[in-house]
């Protein structure tokens, strides 16, 4: 953008997954931010966006269609704190120095990672923001549904949800479906998502359904493979 644009130059935490999308359709949506970029960690060797496990190839095809710039973020299997936050930083300090002040998430409402993640931007002199904090998950997920947003489930927790709600579309079905315990959200880990088309996309993102594995002691995945896109 110009120079004289108006607008809080933001940095999205981006996971792919549908809490993203709505924290970026807020932010766009209050025509008060510019994102720059989405900042997405992505696992090394596995080539794999980070607990959601979708390959890198649609990770950048959504941020193509989305028409935002993508900053990755590699880290190793097994990662520990003190190299996700120092490479993260580094990522930090890039785009500090471009003059972006605020980086934005799609939390809802678990307070020890805000908590988390405002007290490590402020070493950086920089700040949080949290476009969709303390919205009715409920709510939230129904309205991504009805704004015509289309996502399917890549990853579940197997302790709290069965391994066959992997690979799923989240629509009106799904949440009927979801046992009462389980956040609408998955806020709590639940299970996680991928976004591949709605009214921020100019296509959707072409894939085809794959393995579903079990990974560790309790995470299904689904692997979406990827199709052939108009945009590559």
């Amino acid at each position: 953008m110009g120079q004289d644009d108006p607008r809080e130059k933001v940095l999205l935490s981006w996971s792919g997954g549908k809490d993203s999308a709505m924290a970026l359709l807020t932010l766009q949506k209050a025509r008060t931010y510019e994102v720059v970029a989405l900042l997405t960690t992505v696992t090394q060797g596995y080539d794999r966006i980070s607990m959601h496990g979708v390959r890198r190839t649609l990770l950048e095809r959504q941020a193509a269609a989305l028409n935002l710039k993508l900053y990755q973020v590699t880290i190793s299997k097994g990662t520990t704190n003190r190299e996700y936050e120092a490479k993260i930083e580094v990522a930090l300090r890039h785009y500090l120095g471009h003059g972006v002040q605020a980086v934005a998430f799609g939390d809802i409402f678990l307070e020890d990672l805000r908590n988390y993640r405002e007290r490590n931007l402020s070493r950086l002199g920089m700040k949080g923001l949290f476009p969709i904090w303390k919205r009715d998950t409920g709510e939230l997920v129904r309205a991504f549904i009805e704004l015509g947003f289309k996502a399917v489930v890549v990853c579940v927790d197997i302790r709290v949800l069965d391994l066959s709600f992997v690979g799923q579309a989240i629509n009106s079905d799904f949440l009927e479906r979801l046992p009462a315990h389980v956040d609408p959200c998955g806020e709590h880990g639940e299970f996680h998502s991928f976004v591949y088309d709605g009214p921020l996309f100019k296509e959707p993102v072409q894939f085809s359904r794959g393995e579903v594995v079990v990974r560790g002691t309790h995470f299904g995945f689904c692997d979406l493979v990827p199709n052939k896109s108009i945009l590559t």
